[in-house]
């Protein structure tokens, strides 16, 4: 048995590939996938839907080919959320449903997560489905998710979901591109998903866009405890199966739990600035769960204030974690590699002995 299979509070992801056909949005897909959805609720279980396609309904709409500029693609995305968001409506009714657009920006901010957070809840309380798509319309490439895959993952994360199931147009996670070999085996498990990424490069087909995607989407949700079921969209009935048990897809085991701040923490995309720690300092956190302290930082790099979140990097650049800063960026410029107790000889004050406690402090550590 899959881990989280019986999960009540799931987050499904549909792509635009299950849900557009050659003019636009397919009525036929969407109802197939409303009918689950429907299923799953009589079952008791809360489903949070991410749906792609009002880029689609827009090209369908207007009759237009996909847009090579960004522009053009807000546009059509404009016109295309309410006929998307028309479409879904008359397939789950007589369900009520809610549009919630975010963007990257949206869940960076700590205050408006919780804000998002709390409106989901809500919603779910309610008995409403929210339908939840990246904001095309206002969403630059430096506050874009990048595609719904991330954004499903982090809504997950968000709402606190037992198992997020990403709907594509493959059977599965194949160890070859079947296009090119027909006898390429699906994967039914991957414990790491790391393993894999590693070889997600090059000519290989798990570098494209597609499935590298699905691949971040399923380490970001593990990495906070949430399983992940990518199973192919098209094929009816595919989501209450796979949830009965039969063995479709391809699951993707999870690693721990964070939550609450630490699951914000783990999903931001840009923290605001970076500090570069040496080898002892890597190794107190990593290996005794210790908090950051001023003798252990390097380097600061950026500008952030005091409780904004920044990245932690070991000197040779790799990630180690994310944190709450508890000094700004020229605090900590000023008492780096020094002992704590020459903090208040330095700044003429002290908010506490740590740059970063560890209570406020997530690891990325691998999948």
């Amino acid at each position: 048995m899959r881990p989280g299979l019986g999960a009540r509070r799931l987050v499904l992801k549909v792509g635009s590939a299950v849900l557009a056909g050659p003019g636009g949005l397919d009525p036929g897909a969407m109802g197939e996938i409303a009918r689950q959805v429907l299923a799953l609720r009589e079952e008791g279980r809360e489903v949070v839907l991410v749906s792609s396609g009002a880029v689609a309904a827009g090209m369908g709409a207007l009759g237009l080919p996909r847009p090579q500029d960004m522009p053009l693609k807000q546009a059509l995305a404009a016109v295309g959320q309410p006929l998307l968001m028309a479409l879904w409506r008359e397939a789950l009714a007589p369900v009520p449903v809610a549009q919630v657009l975010l963007t990257a920006e949206d869940l960076a901010s700590r205050t408006r997560y919780l804000n998002a957070k709390a409106t989901l809840e809500a919603l779910l309380r309610l008995r409403v489905v929210p339908i939840i798509n990246e904001n095309d319309t206002v969403a630059f490439e430096e506050i874009r998710f990048g595609d719904n895959d991330q954004l499903s993952a982090r809504v997950a994360a968000l709402v606190g979901a037992g198992l997020l199931l990403l709907l594509s147009d493959v059977e599965a996670l194949y160890e070859e591109d079947p296009k090119k070999n027909p006898e390429a085996r699906p994967i039914p498990e991957v414990e790491r998903v790391e393993a894999v990424l590693a070889h997600a490069g090059g000519g290989n087909p798990l570098g494209s866009g597609g499935m590298r995607s699905k691949l971040l989407a399923a380490r970001l949700a593990g990495r906070v405890g949430i399983p992940t079921l990518l199973l192919p969209g098209r094929r009816p009935g595919v989501v209450l199966e796979a949830l009965g048990g039969s063995p479709l897809g391809t699951y993707f085991h999870a690693k721990r739990r964070y939550r609450g701040e630490k699951a914000w923490l783990y999903g931001l995309l840009r923290p605001k600035g970076e500090l570069v720690l040496d080898g002892g300092a890597v190794r107190a956190l990593r290996e005794r769960g210790a908090s950051l302290l001023p003798a252990g930082v390097k380097e600061v790099r950026g500008r952030f204030g005091r409780g904004e979140a920044v990245r932690l990097l070991a000197e040779g650049g790799e990630e180690v974690g994310v944190g709450l800063a508890n000094y700004a960026a020229e605090e900590i410029a000023r008492i780096r590699g020094r002992r704590s107790g020459e903090i208040e000889a330095i700044l003429g004050y002290r908010y506490t002995e740590e740059v970063v406690h560890r209570d406020h402090l997530v690891l990325k550590e691998e999948a």
